[in-house]
């Protein structure tokens, strides 16, 4: 049997059936009209082509079949010209995916992370990862005299790439946690 959701209950990282492709809820955010009801304004990730579509639906109105995928334990391994291996934990087979199919997860892989591979009908659509990582920092601009460690942040790039802000107190060379829902800064890794 199939699970039907309205719009209202929409959240980032949803998986629905929509227009004859499976897709994911990157954002969205409720917009309250004068007299009317509220509208939704989503951006939802194809998971076969990794393309964004952005979409207003009246909130309340629309009906979707959520997609629930069986996931599998999987450990990422290495990055083989465009595509991106992983090993399936049960069986040690090698699963290859596309920068595509795992969209914003490619800004928190690392090295033997494990993760979860997301199938649906017998088909990899993509990962799940855990809600935090450890990434190193490999640059950010040095503290300077009147830094104040409640004063704000700066920017920092990680291993992989992604920029985030961090505290003033963090360096150059240092790891740091990252939750992987939100894309911040959780803690220091200690040494």
């Amino acid at each position: 049997m199939a699970d039907i959701v309205d719009t209202s209950k929409f959240y980032p990282g949803m998986k629905l059936k929509w227009q004859d492709g499976l897709w994911e809820v990157v954002d969205c955010q409720h917009h309250m009209k004068g007299r009317g009801g509220a509208v939704l304004k989503c951006k939802l990730r194809n998971l076969d082509t990794g393309s964004i579509s952005e979409n207003s639906f009246v909130s309340g109105n629309d009906k979707f079949e959520r997609i629930v995928f069986d996931e599998k334990p999987a450990q990422y391994s290495y990055k083989d010209g465009d595509h991106y291996v992983f090993m399936d934990m049960e069986s040690y087979e090698e699963v290859y995916l596309t920068k595509e199919a795992l969209g914003p997860a490619l800004n928190y892989l690392t090295d033997n992370l494990e993760v979860s591979l997301d199938m649906y009908e017998g088909k990899v659509m993509g990962i799940t990862l855990p809600n935090s990582v450890v990434l190193k920092i490999v640059d950010t601009q040095p503290n300077f005299k009147g830094d104040t460690a409640a004063g704000g942040g700066k920017p920092a790039t990680m291993e992989t790439g992604l920029v985030i802000t961090v505290p003033m107190f963090v360096m150059n060379g240092e790891s740091v946690v990252v939750d992987t829902r939100t894309g911040e800064y959780v803690e220091r890794v200690k040494k």
